[in-house]
């Protein structure tokens, strides 16, 4: 029997529950590829067991369930832009994680749901006002600060970790463009197929196998992380709105701070603290505010 297409609703609470265990779960899938990555694997090969073992799991999991409905989309030409955009962005922060501290990567990454709010105009058209305009800039002010470009400290990585940025709010953007459209099964399919098809011929070229038992733990452990944890985040944007959940994902900050310092030994440093702080700020008002407005919308208008 197939899971029928959930429509969205309007469940806040849950879908930052959803949202949070999400967090967790993709905190594995970072501190797995990092580990992989500085074992000395390929990048592309890291990018392909990713969705590799994904794709497998839900195969083996899903479709003696689901059937030909896991292939099913109400809007395919979507789903495949929504997968090059996932694949896009997973490469780009897997390569970043080559050159730069899980703080770092991750700090860039949190940008996104700022140009979450920036796009949310033109995609969705939701209406953003000079108030949250103002918040965009100070958050990649923050991010600024972070990077500090033209510093000793300044790695062009910085640059790859923006670009995973870009990926990941329009991923979201397509996220929630899905939500009621597709089940959240059918969307981890193209998903992982997309990344899949896109790098076979170049990863399958020169293959390195894991040389230690805790790689090999990472190896099969990155795509249950990315499966499950994009599960929850698929089922989180069914319940909520995307601007509505955004500030939510700051808690994976401190998850990945703790973890780039116990695991990998990169401490978050006073630059990252502040800059850091400052983009967590932005998210917060950008969320405080969308509150405000959904509350006065349906009495007055509000000029933003």
């Amino acid at each position: 029997m197939a899971f029928p297409v959930l429509p969205v609703e309007n469940r806040v609470n849950t879908a930052i529950g959803f949202l949070m265990l999400s967090q967790v779960v993709l905190l594995v899938l970072d501190i797995s590829a990092k580990w992989l990555a500085l074992s000395g694997m390929p990048t592309t090969e890291i990018v392909f067991v990713r969705y590799g073992m994904h794709f497998i799991l839900l195969m083996l999991l899903f479709l003696p369930v689901q059937g030909k409905n896991l292939f099913r989309s109400g809007n395919i030409k979507l789903e495949l832009v929504r997968g090059f955009c996932l694949f896009s962005t997973t490469s780009l922060n897997f390569w970043a994680m080559s050159y730069l501290a899980l703080t770092v990567t991750s700090a860039i990454a949190f940008t996104a749901p700022l140009m979450v709010c920036a796009l949310s105009g033109p995609m969705l058209g939701e209406k953003v006002g000079w108030r949250r305009w103002m918040a965009i800039g100070i958050g990649f002010i923050g991010t600024l600060i972070i990077v500090r470009p033209g510093s000793e400290a300044f790695h062009p990585a910085a640059f790859i970790s923006l670009g995973c940025a870009v990926f990941l709010a329009l991923f979201t953007i397509f996220t929630r463009k899905l939500a009621g459209v597709d089940a959240a099964l059918t969307q981890q399919f193209y998903a992982s197929i997309v990344p899949i098809t896109l790098l076979a011929p170049v990863a399958l070229t020169g293959w390195v196998w894991p040389q230690s038992s805790i790689s090999w733990a990472a190896f099969f452990v990155m795509g249950a992380a990315g499966l499950f944890g994009h599960i929850l985040n698929s089922t989180a944007l069914r319940y909520a709105g995307a601007s509505i959940l955004a500030p939510f994902t700051y808690v994976s900050l401190v998850y990945l701070s703790i973890a780039s310092w116990l695991i990998f030994n990169e401490p978050p440093d006073a630059w990252f603290i502040l800059g850091a702080s400052i983009i967590i700020g932005s998210g917060i008002y950008i969320w405080l505010r969308e509150r405000k407005v959904a509350r006065q919308a349906a009495a007055v208008p509000l000029v933003d």
